[in-house]
């Protein structure tokens, strides 16, 4: 707590490194920050997706759930990067594909955030137009401005919402369940069992590419954590809240979808709200929807920052950021996000589920590289001050790294079903997709047997940058690797 206390209210650090002297927080803040993250109205729309697009019941609870596992395990092991290097999480991919290189997946994860983002100010806009009686693009410019205010605040605030969030998502989580209970026959619904592969997979990849869309941004919430943060538990702090709030949003969301007889897509919000009535419950449903929303749009709104200042970074051979920065490259972000909400704010429900499938190509590989090289090959020996010097350990590309990544990324595209792009395996498989499944294994696979023989030299020890005033110490689990 004494850490807490000193510790200012404003950011003082961006990606650079955090000294030990810095270190703060408990891991159940992990928990809090990742289920409020997800106890959220673009959750509860994933999750109904699964029936909107033909699956009932039973079997999309059951690939929900799978797809939540397998996802939520690959995100939870990028959390546990964090306290170790006390680093952001794109950051670490300079030792995959070099200082210059990292710039490569870098730039698809900023369009994914601004993806999300907009997506989520959409359904917050729609709920705070309602809340105010203003119109739904007025809600998307009060949405914004609440996210910039968060954004530049950073982790300690950030921290603080999460918090909140999952107590007021908690409590109107439970009271629309008992509502929905009270309005269905859940049990007639969960008899009906249909079970088609294609729909059945289309739930796993909805839950699994939320939540591995998370990993590029995870260690960056994880990383003012102490050093000797047991990296099990803060697999499972993460993993978990992440997990189990995402679970509960998609439950919800696929019983929602299962009783609306077709009026839930088009008007998300207004049908879940909807359950509880009118009058003042409504009015604080609303604000617990626009409130869910601010958690994850600031994850995603900070993520970006990050990302922009890691790809400036790299270039520029520094790591620091001023707060005037900062704030240029946040409002950058989330004016950008913002104009394409107000743009597609009237075809979203189609237009997001073909987004977060597409985006499984470009990441599955890019976290199989990332983990493979952290827990297989370098054993989190990683040469900290290195990430910052072009000309140091890990040069400016890494053809190994981004030869696997786009073999990963090609790879999948015979197995791909969106709007986008369909591959043209995908009927010969009975229009199933299975694309994240073969871009997460074959490149994991590759990169392994690569690196093993043609890894460039990895350090005896996780080496840090030498504080102020400390004696240079080394992670003790990394100089046992």
């Amino acid at each position: 707590m004494a850490a807490n206390d000193t510790t200012p209210l404003i950011e003082r650090r961006s990606i650079d490194y955090i000294p030990e002297a810095e270190r703060h927080g408990r891991l159940f803040s992990q928990f809090t920050l990742w289920m409020g993250a997800n106890l959220q109205i673009t959750a509860i729309v994933t999750g109904a997706l699964a029936v909107v697009l033909g699956g009932d019941v039973f079997w999309s609870l059951i690939g929900l759930l799978i797809g939540q596992l397998i996802g939520g395990g690959v995100m939870a092991l990028h959390a546990a990067q964090g306290p170790k290097l006390g680093l952001p999480q794109m950051i670490s991919s300079r030792v995959q594909f070099g200082v210059y290189g990292a710039a490569i997946p870098i730039v698809l994860v900023c369009l994914m955030y601004l993806g999300f983002t907009a997506t989520g100010t959409v359904l917050s806009g729609q709920a705070l137009g309602q809340l105010f009686g203003v119109s739904d693009s007025v809600g998307i410019l009060i949405f914004a401005s609440v996210i910039v205010l968060v954004t530049v605040l950073g982790y300690r605030v950030i921290h603080f919402i999460g918090r909140v969030a999952s107590v007021i998502g908690v409590i109107a989580f439970v009271y629309l369940f008992s509502r929905l209970m009270s309005q269905t026959d859940v049990g007639a619904l969960l008899q009906i069992r249909h079970f088609s592969w294609s729909s059945f997979l289309l739930a796993v990849s909805l839950a699994a590419s939320w939540q591995i869309a998370f990993g590029p941004y995870v260690a960056d919430y994880s990383r003012y954590l102490p050093s000797k943060t047991s990296s099990v538990k803060t697999f499972f702090a993460a993993g978990a809240g992440s997990v189990v709030g995402a679970q509960v949003a998609m439950v919800l969301g696929v019983f929602a979808a299962a009783m609306s007889n077709g009026q839930f897509a088009g008007h998300e919000v207004a049908y879940i709200v909807g359950l509880s009535g009118t009058g003042a419950t409504a009015a604080l449903l609303y604000f617990s929807i626009a409130f869910g929303k601010v958690t994850i749009s600031t994850l995603n709104s900070y993520g970006s920052f990050m990302c922009i200042a890691t790809i400036v970074s790299g270039f520029r051979g520094r790591l620091e950021v001023t707060r005037l920065q900062r704030l240029v490259f946040v409002l950058a972000i989330v004016g950008t996000a913002t104009l394409i909400a107000l743009l597609g704010q009237h075809s979203f429900l189609g237009a997001f589920k073909s987004f977060i499938l597409f985006l499984l190509a470009f990441f599955t590989p890019w976290s199989a590289i990332n983990l493979v090289d952290y827990y297989c090959i370098t054993r989190e020996r990683y040469d900290v001050p290195a990430l910052a010097d072009p000309n140091g350990r890990y040069g400016r590309w890494n053809l190994l790294g981004i030869s696997v990544y786009v073999f990963g990324v090609l790879v999948q595209l015979p197995f791909i079903s969106t709007k986008f792009y369909t591959g043209p395996l995908v009927a010969a498989l009975g229009d199933v997709d299975i694309s994240w499944i073969i871009g997460l294994v074959l490149p994991a696979a590759l990169y392994y047997l690569c690196a093993k023989k043609w890894h460039g030299a990895v350090p005896d020890q996780l080496i840090l940058p030498t504080e102020q005033g400390a004696i240079p110490t080394t992670n003790g689990l990394a100089a046992q690797a």
